[in-house]
């Protein structure tokens, strides 16, 4: 299970579930073209992907 926390206030978000399976997200790092990566939570089903969450105005650590 992904576990995402702010290293700036020490919160935190434990799972997350797609809407249309139930099932949960899976941690992922995909490349953009321009060769930066972005964190997202990923069904593993197919169903669709999120950008990484957000605490005080920077991206959330996730350590999976």
């Amino acid at each position: 299970m992904a576990i995402y926390s702010c290293p700036k206030c020490g919160m935190s978000i434990g799972q997350m579930t797609c809407g249309k399976c139930g099932k949960p997200l899976a941690h992922e790092i995909i490349k953009k073209p321009d060769g930066a990566t972005v964190h997202v939570s990923k069904c593993p089903d197919g169903h669709g992907m999120v950008k990484s969450p957000m605490c005080c105005g920077q991206d959330m650590a996730c350590s999976v």
